[in-house]
């Protein structure tokens, strides 16, 4: 019945949210969050996905009007044309599309909502997971100053945080890590130098291997696999790949060659649940630690993000946070929160767990389109 069951509508929504603060990493920063939520019925249910691709080039070639343009133009028609609403062949057909894997991850998303509410089952059973609280850690991006720094490092781990992720660059490196730990002492903390640094900077990372770091997340160029396993050969702490897992061949590359003992998987970069659930797997069977990263990404998503990461190989806390950490609002009712002590607990129901609120979306909304089967 289910794949007989055609999608009467496709609606797209351009949401526009305000961060509370600048998203800064090494090279760039963002102030305000766009989103392409999109959303699609059939047989009288709706499910909702999320295509979140931050604006500029900070994290990646693809932007809001990009994925806005291949979802209107290219990829919802062509869904509409031959649907698929089974969620573990979707991404097999939209793939026959090269290229955006934000929106893909948008549409796929609707599509596995929609899936687990007609199933009447949460979304984490129907991608194989457990029931089980998701571990959340905080990042705290290049501040301005270093006192700027330990105070948001001391909100966030009296806020229950259960791991620091600090932002470094060239120049803005040991000075930061040293600080923090003569501050707070053993914390669990990581550093993420988002593909800012050179081989040849590899005393840099010599000296960060002192400060028992969980972690030194993607410190050279996305490309640079053979460079990243030389650099993990001479390093106790694990080189975590980020900007390098951006597809299932390149997963299978960091695996051949060494070049990291982490994999950081983000649902948006890899174009949706399923492939990301593939490389979940892929890196379980060769013994490589996986943990949920986040663009980030606004609710939708980040609950969707959530639901993978009950799945077995996710061992590492989540980037996905309080929704209030970033955003001056969001478009679910309630907002993702944390507990007191670090955990976010996926609420009981079908599907995601959460309602999106109709008013939020309208208030945030700066474009809309509908299209039609």
């Amino acid at each position: 019945m289910m794949n007989s069951m055609r999608p009467s509508s496709i609606r797209l929504h351009w949401v526009r949210v305000p961060f509370w603060e600048p998203f800064r990493i090494s090279n760039g920063e963002v102030s305000v969050k766009d989103a392409i939520l999109v959303q699609i019925e059939a047989g009288g249910t709706i499910g909702w996905g999320e295509a979140s691709p931050l604006a500029g080039s900070a994290y990646s070639g693809e932007t809001p009007q990009s994925t806005w343009d291949f979802l209107r133009d290219r990829l919802v028609p062509a869904f509409l044309e031959r649907p698929e609403l089974d969620p573990f062949l979707c991404f097999d057909r939209i793939s026959k599309l090269p290229g955006e894997p934000f929106a893909k991850a948008g549409l796929e998303g609707a599509v596995w909502d929609l899936r687990a509410q007609q199933a009447g089952v949460p979304l984490w059973s129907l991608l194989g997971g457990l029931h089980r609280p998701i571990e959340s850690g905080a990042t705290v991006g290049l501040m301005p100053e270093l006192s700027d720094l330990l105070k948001r490092v001391q909100r966030f781990l009296s806020q229950g945080y259960r791991r620091i992720k600090i932002k470094i660059a060239p120049g803005r490196d040991l000075e930061l890590v040293r600080a923090v730990r003569h501050r707070f002492g053993n914390i669990s903390l990581m550093v993420d130098a988002n593909a800012s640094y050179e081989l040849d900077d590899a005393g840099v990372f010599e000296e960060l291997d002192r400060f028992d770091l969980m972690m030194i997340e993607q410190p050279l160029a996305r490309e640079a696999l053979t460079e990243h396993a030389e650099l993990q050969r001479r390093l106790r702490t694990p080189i975590c790949l980020d900007e390098s897992a951006d597809d299932l061949e390149s997963v299978q590359s960091i695996i051949r060659q060494g070049s990291g003992r982490i994999l950081n998987i983000k649902v948006q970069r890899m174009g949706g649940l399923w492939p990301a659930r593939q490389a979940h797997d892929l890196a379980r069977a060769a013994g490589i630690s996986c943990w949920l990263g986040t663009m980030p990404e606004l609710g939708i998503a980040s609950v969707q993000g959530l639901h993978l990461a009950t799945l077995p190989n996710f061992t590492l806390p989540s980037d996905v946070v309080a929704s209030e950490r970033w955003f001056v609002d969001d478009i679910l009712g309630p907002p993702i929160s944390i507990t007191e002590n670090g955990f976010i607990c996926l609420p009981a129901g079908a599907g995601m767990g959460y309602q999106v609120a109709a008013d939020k979306v309208a208030q945030y909304c700066t474009r809309f389109e509908e299209l039609r089967a």
